[in-house]
């Protein structure tokens, strides 16, 4: 049975259950705590908590999956996969532990000509809670499982919760007999004696209790749920190897056809005993499936949160295909095969399939640029540590590698381990995690405040959400409902006072979508006046305003009128509405595959990240600006509209990746269907209300991910003037006509560059004239010939190396000899050092002399043992540099 057919009579299976078939929610988790959907249940948990009222009382579905916790993992053994898919079906205060249990026999056993997956009951074992009697009564008497099948277990071993207090309950995981090939039978209450013979393959979970405070396993059960719940998984892959009769997952057929062309494009052979070969292959079996899965949902490779996991899949792929002997681009054989093997059961992937090569092309392009080079780099450090009898790589080497050439650290560790090495990653993370902290501290600072967010959590149960009235209302008469001095909640605060306080309506926007916050006041009814700097949104739905209490008082429960600072609001709303133009532009300009990644919007400015993969050519620039500019001068309607999400998609709005939406969305068009976006930010009510758009940088900001950032109505009036009365200045100064500046000043251009081109070939023939009396003032020390020469201001590196080679040659081999020049260049100073073989045989090395001597100066360097060149220091420290190699060479023979 084909893995697109197992999930087909599971959807099937539930649907004529009265159950609502929900589709696979996105990989990209809607929960905060984590970055994928790490399990079928996920999008769920809000139902099953109770924090959410429930759609429907049944549901099921297939849902896609990624685990990458253990994506070391992934190839070493057959059990380990990153992408999977879950199958679930639940139940929210309907049936319970019967009905499910009752579900799972039928679709099991039933006969594949029945709809069924056709198992044998009496191979049926099952592990259950040691308490749970109604799942046990119910299996036994009434399904009929034979007593000695079911395994009863501690509630250490067999039992559900989200890990904080909530709702929890017993399971019962369906397992499967393989036969005796698979490993021993089952005994004393184990179905797990060793091997894979006992598989796993439907866990119910039975949401039965509420549970107290306690860490692991170890916390009370407070008492029985009124409304129990019930969820589980079915581990689609098992099930599909189980029925295929293969040994695991990566021989099943939406994995295996990836192998099988990696076989043909390596000449090596899976399965035939060379298990380091089959490791890699599976590698890229699952990387390359795992990559594409991601990139349908619109993930793109970066360096941080999700955008690294996907960029880990794929170099892990690249690098496997490489030591199997692949040096081609890997992602244009492979891909086609994984999209082909996969697109029976997400056809989505055949019309995404343009936008996923594009991605994961890219992708190995770059990176088989930073594997060359890199692999050098560390391939010379591994050399010698070797050398040097060591076999740890020192943190800072491990970061530079990371740092300067691209080199993550899962992949040098992986080298390292491979050339018999350790690596320092405590000196490594040091510094990366000091980074990141500071960066998540930064956020949640910004979100939060100094507030634990559980208090807002709390402020919401209380008073509710705040009612937002922005859209219509600059001013509004509302009620203070909570008030917070330094993270802790008061009844009553005096001024002067920093605060943070909570509405019951609002005219202030907190920031989100990309749209910074309102600004203004609100007056208390008893005197008070608070001045807003900020309004953030740690609970969604609730916003906070920032600021200062300045005047008098202020009461929780006292009534208030709040004000925004309308001239910011309409600033932001002009930069907000230019974004969405320059979306639509851009789109119709590179493509749809240019969508938005991020942005923004500030009174007169704005900032779009949107993914493509190059430079965005500055005629393409140009074309997007004056297209924008183009619209607005025909004064396009603003409109805005609520509607079910799926008929807003079905209009073709656009939405924006990673954002969880409800199931009634906003919709704002410009131009009737021109431009759709789903968005809760402010806009202008017509397009002519911008007065113009320029566009002022485009830049990368990431691997597929490019910036533009653009100026706004007033902004951009205050940069065309700017900029007209520098054009003007220059064409005074240049004595030509506006137009005829960039003619003239590349021809000032190309005579200064020819003018410092003969000077520099003056200096080097002065320098090289020198080179005769250079070699007279050569002295010896401790048996060593030894020159050092200062040469001064306005020598380049280059010169310096030239000529000390040249020195070298003159002092000849007959006795060993070292030169050392030092110059200065632009306020830098330059340091280069060479030996003779001579010199060399007597253990004198360029690149340690250089090394010690461009400390003395605080600079940096290295090279060869014959050459090596340094800089970057202080001149004024080139004197002593230079005596440190020659005290050097007296404390050597001494």
């Amino acid at each position: 049975m084909q893995t697109a057919e197992v999930s087909r009579r599971w959807l099937d299976f539930f649907k004529n259950k009265d159950h609502e078939i929900v589709p696979s929610d996105s990989l990209v988790s809607s929960d905060p705590s984590i970055l994928f959907t790490v399990a079928g249940m996920v999008p769920f948990i809000p139902y099953i908590v109770g924090t959410d009222q429930a759609p429907w009382p049944r549901a099921a579905s297939v849902q896609k999956c990624i685990r990458t916790n253990d994506i070391d993992n992934v190839g070493k053994t057959t059990r380990h996969g990153t992408f999977f898919q879950m199958a679930g079906n639940f139940s929210f205060g309907d049936y319970f532990k019967e009905g499910a249990i009752d579900f799972a026999w039928e679709l099991l056993t039933s006969s594949v000509e029945d709809g069924g997956y056709g198992l044998e009951g009496d191979r049926m074992w099952i592990t259950l809670w040691e308490n749970d009697k109604e799942a046990f009564d119910h299996l036994t008497r009434v399904i009929g499982i034979d007593p000695k099948h079911i395994v009863r277990l501690p509630k250490e071993e067999n039992f559900w919760s989200t890990g904080q207090p909530g709702p929890a309950g017993p399971c019962a995981e369906w397992h499967y007999d393989r036969g005796p090939e698979f490993g021993p039978e089952a005994e004393g209450g184990n179905v797990d004696p060793g091997g894979d013979r006992y598989l796993e393959i439907w866990n119910l979970v039975f949401d039965q209790f509420m549970r107290g405070e306690g860490s692991g396993k170890d916390y009370p059960l407070l008492g029985e749920l009124d409304r129990k719940a019930i969820d589980t998984g079915l581990g689609v892959e098992r099930l599909a190897y189980l029925l295929q009769g293969k040994s695991n997952m990566y021989e099943t057929d939406q994995v295996f056809p990836v192998i099988a062309h990696a076989q043909e494009l390596t000449g090596r052979r899976y399965g035939t005993g060379d298990e380091e070969s089959d490791v890699r292959m599976r590698v890229v079996a699952d990387h390359v499936r795992s990559a594409m899965m991601l990139a349908s949902d619109g993930v793109r490779p970066g360096n941080e949160g999700r955008g690294y996991v996907m960029r880990r899949l794929i170099r892990r792929a690249v690098r496997s295909m490489r030591l199997l002997g692949f040096d081609k681009q890997a992602m244009p054989e492979l891909l086609p095969v994984s999209k082909n093997a996969m697109v029976a059961s997400y056809p989505v992937l055949e019309e995404k399939f343009a936008a996923i090569e594009e991605v994961l092309y890219t992708e190995e392009e770059a990176f088989r640029r930073t594997l060359s080079h890199g692999t050098q780099i560390f391939e010379g450090l591994s050399s010698n540590l070797k050398k040097s009898g060591s076999d740890l790589l020192a943190g800072e080497d491990a970061f530079t590698l990371h740092d300067t050439y691209g080199f993550p650290i899962d992949l040098t560790l992986e080298m390292a381990e491979e050339a018999g090495l350790r690596v320092d990653e405590a000196g490594f993370r040091a510094a990366m995690q000091e980074q990141r902290e500071r960066a998540r501290a930064d956020a949640q600072a910004k979100k939060a405040g100094h507030t634990d967010t559980a208090l807002f959590h709390d402020i919401v149960n209380a008073n509710g959400l705040t009612r937002f009235v922005g859209y219509t209302d600059d001013t509004v008469s509302t009620t203070v409902g909570s008030i917070l001095v330094n993270g802790a909640l008061t009844e009553q605060v005096s001024a002067p006072a920093d605060i943070e306080i909570v509405l019951a309506d609002t005219p202030f926007y907190a920031e989100m979508g990309g749209q910074l916050a309102d600004q203004g006041t609100i007056s208390l009814a008893g005197g008070g006046i608070i001045e807003v700097d900020d309004v953030q949104a740690p609970v969604k739905g609730l916003s906070v305003h920032r600021g200062r209490l300045i005047e008098g008082s202020a009461r929780a429960g006292e009534a208030a009128i709040a004000r925004i600072d309308t001239e910011r609001r309409g600033a932001i709303a002009r930069a907000h509405t230019a974004t969405h133009m320059v979306h639509q532009a851009l789109r119709e300009e590179l493509g749809d595959g240019a969508t938005q990644a991020g942005s923004e919007n500030s009174p007169g400015r704005m900032r779009f990240d949107f993914r493509y993969g190059q430079a965005v050519p500055q005629s393409s620039l140009a074309q997007v600006e004056g297209k924008v500019n183009q619209m607005l001068q025909q004064n396009l309607d603003v409109t805005d509209a609520q509607m079910p999400i799926d008929e807003a998609k079905a209009l073709g709005a656009q939405a924006l990746f990673g954002e969880k939406y409800g199931d009634i969305v906003r919709v704002v068009s410009i131009g009737g269907d021109w431009s759709r976006e789903l968005c809760g930010g402010t806009h202008v009510p017509i397009t002519g209300s911008l007065g113009s758009v320029q566009l002022v940088s485009e830049s990368s900001i990431g691997s597929g991910v490019r910036r533009v950032d653009a100026l706004v109505g007033e902004s951009a009036y205050k940069f065309h003037s700017k900029e007209h009365a520098l054009v003007s200045q220059l064409a005074e100064i240049l004595k030509v006509g506006a137009e005829d500046i960039p003619e003239r000043v590349q021809a000032l251009t190309k005579r200064v560059k020819e003018m410092e081109k003969n000077l520099q070939q003056m200096r080097g023939q002065q320098l090289q004239a020198q080179a005769s009396s250079l070699v007279q003032s050569a002295a010896v020390v401790s048996g060593v010939r030894v020159l050092v020469h200062d040469a001064g201001e306005g020598v380049a590196a280059g010169d310096l190396r030239t000529l000390a080679t040249d020195l070298r040659a003159r002092l000849g081999e007959a006795e060993a000899s070292v030169v050392a020049l030092a110059g200065e260049s632009d306020g830098r100073a330059a340091l280069v050092v060479a030996t003779n073989a001579a010199a060399r045989e007597a253990g004198l090395k360029a690149g340690t002399l250089l090394r010690d001597a461009a400390a003395v100066m605080n600079g940096r360097g290295g090279g060869k043992d014959d050459l090596a060149q340094g800089g970057g220091g202080d001149p004024a420290l080139v004197s002593a540099a230079l005596e440190s190699i020659t005290t050097a060479l007296r404390d050597r023979a001494s």
